[in-house]
């Protein structure tokens, strides 16, 4: 190991997991507070790239509150070799890792302190083959605190994405996000407003159930561009529900096919 030119950071060594990986862009998915449906949208963007014929795998950073393996319907342990582990596959091939793969019961609560979860995230990082993957979707725990920032400081991210819904209050939060993002100068491809609309399924007439969006606001404030404004699916949650949500063939699901390649890095 020879020295470091001056101010230069050591590139860190690679584990094995992480030789036998090939990931291009790490795109994660963050809220302000919870209940916006972010776990659902961030399978609905591994659904949507996996459609497009992208390789996609989605990293559960939510180690307290993991929800992706069930909306998949993925259970049992992940293998395990003396390079790293294998991430489970969904039925339409897309690679999932959660914390809920790891218990042997997944009523289990996890109750752990902060260092502990932002260990485990580092080892969802460090220690999965997750092999060649066009993206890697990370679907963050709500907020600002240590696990969404354990994250974005260890992971390559390539971009945000902020989901928020119609109630001011998440879109006070959300500022507080993109303004910590903007700290960290990770760009923010956009924001989605989830919930945004229930269509009446007679008559096809929208109502703003949690109020009139303020999103476009936000949007000008900071200067991020709006992904799109995406109903409350009442169909999402059954499928989900059901572990069978890339059965979805709805609106949601039409407009992130749509609007997606605008904000994704290109490769």
């Amino acid at each position: 190991g020879g020295s470091c030119p001056s101010g230069a950071a050591a590139e860190p060594q690679k584990t094995q997991a992480q030789q036998l990986s090939n990931i291009k862009n790490v795109i994660v998915v963050m809220s302000g507070k919870g209940g916006v449906g972010k776990s659902s949208f961030s399978s609905l963007i591994a659904i949507a790239l996996q459609k497009m014929g992208k390789k996609v795998g989605i990293l559960d950073g939510d180690i307290t509150g993991p929800s992706i393996p069930k909306l998949f319907g993925v259970k049992g342990l992940p293998e395990v070799s003396e390079y790293g582990a294998y991430p489970l596959k969904s039925k339409g091939d897309i690679s999932i890792m959660s914390m809920n793969l790891m218990l042997q019961n997944e009523e289990e609560p996890v109750v752990w302190r902060g260092p502990v979860i932002s260990g485990v995230i580092k080892q969802f990082w460090e220690e999965v083959i997750w092999g060649e993957l066009d993206y890697l979707v990370v679907d963050l725990p709500p907020g600002t605190g240590d696990a969404p920032l354990t994250i974005l400081q260890t992971l390559p991210v390539s971009g945000v994405i902020v989901v928020t819904s119609p109630q001011d209050l998440s879109n006070m939060v959300v500022r507080k996000g993109i303004k910590m993002l903007e700290m960290m100068k990770i760009p923010v491809l956009g924001i989605a407003e989830n919930m945004s609309y229930f269509e009446c399924p007679d008559c096809g007439k929208q109502v703003n159930i949690f109020g009139e969006s303020k999103v476009n606001e936000t949007c000008q404030k900071y200067q991020v561009p709006l992904m799109g404004k995406f109903p409350l699916d009442p169909e999402i949650s059954r499928l989900g529900d059901l572990g069978q949500i890339e059965e979805y063939h709805g609106k949601v699901l039409d407009i992130l096919a749509e609007n997606l390649p605008d904000f994704l890095p290109q490769e």
